[in-house]
This record gives structure tokens, sequence and C-alpha cells, in this order.
């Protein structure tokens, strides 16, 4: 049987913020897009709830009804939108050699990787019942929802200091739910948390359980690592900031990626180390990872896109 082999002048691999955004753009510009969606169309915002603080939703907007319509503006402008992922791809030489769901060849001119970074979670079945329910794994996202209130934080790393730090400003009191009996974040990140008269850090410690009433968080049981004794936190807010794990599995070995995992680009641009591969969203952007910043970066790479294809030409 004939291998099956499409010839594209823009693929897209992912669905997110920056993928949906790049599609847009690269639509309008004629590049006929082809985006494949990936195993979460729409991305990480399909499991969030309320978001606020997307420009353009002054009374808010629910993270799976903002992702379609970002998805239906997209196909509004021709762009091919398809269920199903990238299981390989070859940038050792233009056309790029990529393989849809391990069957189907795309010959592709230029590619933007927006692949996105996965959250680590506890692996707790009560965090994942309260996901989007008091728990949550941006405190910039939703943080503000409990302004007022008690939180938790859980790490121990400059992720979990600054979120912590964050929360402090919006809620009454935040605890930070630290394993071991140091922090991991720099000096600047600890002495910030050290001087923040409403953080208090529970060393030792870890997650058992997240407690609430079937609809929101009410609190946390937790363990002393080292005495195995329990206590009870009452929080409304509980915010796992272990880290976030780059999707670039895929991409390892040919596209340059900095010491976590992330795809490094050119500052000021979202071009990779090849020519015509382009990164774009929080699969390079481990600072901001925001829907918005993930946007315009998107933005970003449709209009470098747009530009290399046409130097070809020239």
């Amino acid at each position: 049987m004939s291998e099956e082999i499409e010839k594209v002048e823009c693929l897209i691999i992912g669905s997110g913020p920056a993928g949906y955004t790049a599609a847009i753009y690269a639509a309008r510009a004629d590049l006929k897009p082809v985006l494949y969606q990936g195993l979460q169309p729409g991305g990480q915002l399909t499991s969030t709830t309320e978001v606020d603080n997307f420009p353009g939703y002054p009374d808010g907007v629910q993270g799976p009804e903002m992702m379609m319509d970002m998805q239906r503006q997209a196909e509004r402008f021709g762009t091919d939108m398809r269920w199903g992922i990238i299981t390989s791809a070859d940038f050792s030489k233009r056309p790029f050699r990529l393989v849809a769901d391990e069957s189907k060849t795309i010959l592709a001119e230029t590619v933007i990787i927006a692949t996105g970074a996965t959250a680590r979670w506890m692996g707790l079945e009560s965090e994942a019942r309260y996901n989007g329910h008091g728990v949550s794994a941006c405190a910039t996202c939703d943080g503000f929802f409990f302004r007022g209130q008690d939180m938790a934080v859980v790490g121990g790393g400059d992720t979990a200091c600054e979120e912590a730090s964050y929360l402090a400003k919006l809620g009454r009191k935040i605890y930070m739910i630290v394993r071991r009996d140091e922090l991991r974040a720099s000096k600047a990140m600890q002495n910030r948390v050290m001087n923040t008269p409403n953080i208090e850090i529970l060393w030792n410690h870890v997650t058992r359980e997240i407690l609430g009433d079937g609809k929101t968080v009410t609190g946390a049981l937790l363990e002393n690592v080292k005495t195995g004794e329990t206590r009870q936190i009452d929080v409304q807010g509980f915010f796992v900031a272990i880290g976030h794990t780059p999707n670039t599995e895929l991409f390892k070995g040919q596209i340059t990626l900095d010491e976590n995992g992330y795809i490094k680009t050119i500052p000021g641009t979202t071009q990779t180390n090849i020519p015509g591969v382009f990164a774009a969203g929080d699969v390079q952007d481990h600072v901001f990872r925001q829907a918005v910043t993930a946007a315009g970066t998107g933005c970003m790479a449709a209009i470098e896109a747009e530009r290399f294809l046409a130097a070809q030409e020239d």
C-alpha cells in the first residue's frame, strides 16, 4: 500500500491559545494552515472554570467556552482543524517530514510548535475532584477568586515562593506546604517569603488529602514526614506549585531545549535553532505561562512563518 503524503505550507502542532492564535493569523495570511489539536484540544484552559483576566471578556468566561471561541474564529478563516497528534518529526531538511497518528506523512514548509506545558500534580484523587473548584496550578490565573480568604501553596521552589508571595497580597493567610526542612528557591525568593507576615511555612509536611464539601475546597489534611503526625488546615484555595513539564519529548535531539526542557527561542522572536520551525506559548515560556502571552507569541509565530516563506520565494 502506498504511503499517504500531504504537503502543507504551515503546520501548527497544538491547540491552546498559542496554536489557535497562530492559526487565525496564518489563515488570514493565506498560508492554509493545518492544525493538529493534540491529546487535549484547547489546552490547559479546557480544565479551567472561570477565566477573568483575558481581554475582551468583561464579565469573565469559562475556559472551555473561550477555547471554542478561538477554534471557531480560526476555522472561519479557513484553518484545517484536525483531531489527532503528531507522532514523529524530522527537521533535518525542508520540507520538514512529520507523521500524524503514526500513519499519515506530512511535508511542511513551516512548523509552529504550540504543544504547551503540563502542570505537575500530586496525584491525589481529591486533587483531581476539586480541580477548578478550589484547586489550581496558577495563582496569577485564579488567586483573585480567593481574595480575603485563607489559601495553601504546595512546593518549595521559586515557583511556589512566587505564587505564595502573589497570593499573600490577596489573601488573609497563606500556608506554604514544604516537604523538606528548607526551601529550594533562590535566596531572594526565600527572603521575600520569610519576610511576608501572612505566609506561614509548614516544614516537613506533605498533603494527604484535599478536603471539601462536595462543591469547593474547605481545607487539607497534612502529615509531618518526620513525626507522622497529621493536622488539618482550613483553606478555601489550594495551589499546586511543584512545576510544569513542557511537552517537548517529540523534539528532543533536534530542537534546542533549555535545562528544564523548554524550547529555546531567539530573544524577541519565536524562532528556534531550525529556520522555518517556530515555537509559541508555554512550550517556550516558563516565566509568564498566561493565556494572553501565549496568544501573543502565537501571533508572532504566524507572522514570522509568513515572512520566512516570502523570503524563500525571493
